[in-house]
């Protein structure tokens, strides 16, 4: 019986929670916000090491015999030769260098370019985009720019004192738009591209090995992105997808293989597991139900849901087209919403309800479709963020995924996900387990939901958008 743990270093918080080595069970957690103000765009790391601090308070990490990181993806960490950072990091999705990113697919000769080089389009959030937006802006911080690290790389090397060898992992690297998961290797030439220059980049160590010991015998794990955290934490496989609904989407999937993909719809990222995660984002998931209930004079978007259940599937011909923000997947980004099929019997504000649901799992089984396109398989589908465990949206995705869908019970998955790696590398470690196969823990409790006979149903209602997709932006999907 040993301990660990594993932390999630997210935008706004730090959540840590410590877990049973061999079931996963978690025994204790702690919680603290970061020292700042809303989500700026400039985050000073130190930030993060505070927060860290104040949720391991009170003897938490007592017993503990390894830990794993996880933190936010996209935070670019520059620092100078003596390893001291020359600015505050660049976070999140930054607005700023969306000049940028179409600079760099330029600069390289398109997005297929990049796509064949590591299987990421430069979007204004990636790394690599980030690094763009400095040269051109703040030429003499690119200049002093030695060592580039990403928010989970800088917390292991803070808690491991700072050491000469500096670490990630597969999943981290995936996304910076510098390192390919096809090949595995850096492309310096494309850091040399954005930000004028070469610089020092991580050693990627495999999903299983250890970053060091601290001076304390506490061993820390390669660490990784959150978004790999949350799927090692739920116990993702070959056959799985995670369809996440946020105010915008995405689909992802476990495959054997790196996909790239010229359209630039699929970013092919490595997991924390040795495999690959193919994901497919949409703009537009849950800001469809709020605009929707806006509209109709809602409170919230349970009261969305009770009025779409007293509509029935199809929703009296109604269908919205959900790309009110324009939209990635398909490729429409200057594009507004399209609601088609009025008449006057479907004219009620229950099957408008009905339609907005419809429309935002169809542009999600739209994405998915991207995948399974690819070959990726999905035979079971878990449905992430609160609006999941709303009825109509549970009514409704089994038969328009056309696949079993499982709705895990709320958890930290991602905390959870870095506590598993933290565990498969001390068992390494010791010799108790395989670097090819992590730790089996107990899955997340969740409710599961198959299509059943509604299956026929949700596929014709699937008929009705696309038609109606077709008909409004003809060949969206063809590259």
């Amino acid at each position: 019986m040993g301990i660990v743990a594993g932390l999630d270093s997210s935008p706004e918080f730090t959540r840590i929670v410590v877990c049973d080595t061999d079931t996963g069970a978690v025994l204790r957690q702690g919680y603290a916000p970061h020292p700042m103000e809303g989500r700026p765009s400039d985050v000073d790391p130190q930030a993060w090491l505070l927060s860290l601090g104040e949720a391991a308070g009170g003897g938490l990490l007592e017993g503990v015999q390894a830990i794993g990181v996880a933190s936010q993806q996209n935070a670019v960490v520059p620092l100078d030769a003596q390893g001291n950072t020359v600015r505050p990091a660049m976070v999140g999705g930054d607005k700023r260098a969306q000049v940028a990113a179409a600079d760099l697919v330029d600069a390289l000769g398109g997005k297929e370019a990049w796509a064949q080089a590591v299987g990421c389009v430069p979007q204004a959030a990636r790394p690599v985009t980030k690094l763009r937006w400095l040269a051109k802006n703040e030429p003499e911080n690119a200049r002093r720019t030695a060592v580039l690290l990403q928010a989970h790389d800088w917390l292991v090397w803070q808690l491991l004192g700072r050491p000469v060898r500096r670490t990630t992992d597969r999943g981290g690297a995936s996304g910076t738009g510098y390192w390919s998961a096809a090949t595995g290797a850096y492309r310096p030439d494309l850091v040399e591209l954005a930000l004028g220059h070469q610089a020092m980049l991580p050693e990627v160590i495999g999903p299983a090995d250890a970053a060091g010991t601290t001076p304390e015998g506490l061993l820390i794990s390669a660490g990784t992105g959150e978004t790999m955290a949350a799927a090692f934490g739920l116990g993702i496989g070959l056959g799985d997808a995670v369809v996440s609904l946020g105010a915008s989407g995405s689909v992802m999937a476990v495959h054997p293989e790196a996909l790239a993909d010229q359209t630039g719809m699929i970013t092919s990222l490595a997991d924390a597991t040795g495999m690959h995660l193919p994901v497919v984002t949409t703009l537009n998931a849950v800001r469809t139900l709020r605009g929707t209930a806006e509209l109709l004079g809602l409170p919230d978007l349970e009261s969305l849901s009770d009025l779409a259940m007293k509509s029935t599937p199809g929703a009296h011909g109604l269908v919205l087209l959900p790309y009110l923000e324009g939209e990635r997947t398909p490729n429409l980004p200057h594009t507004a919403g399209t609601l088609a099929g009025l008449r006057r019997e479907s004219m009620k504000a229950e099957h408008l309800a009905r339609a907005a649901f419809e429309g935002m799992l169809c542009g999600l089984a739209d994405a998915l479709d991207v995948l399974r396109g690819r070959g990726v398989e999905v035979r079971r589908i878990f449905l992430l963020g609160p609006a999941a465990e709303l009825p109509a949206v549970q009514a409704s995705a089994p038969s328009l995924f056309g696949a079993q869908v499982v709705v895990p019970q709320p958890a930290d998955y991602t905390a959870i996900g870095a506590a598993r790696q933290a565990a498969w590398a001390l068992g390494v470690s010791q010799g108790t387990l395989d670097p090819r196969t992590p730790p089996a823990w107990q899955g997340a409790a969740a409710q599961v939901l198959e299509p059943g006979e509604e299956l026929a149903v949700g596929q014709a209602v699937r008929q009705q958008f696309t038609a109606v997709r077709e008909q409004t932006h003809p060949g969206a999907f063809r590259s």
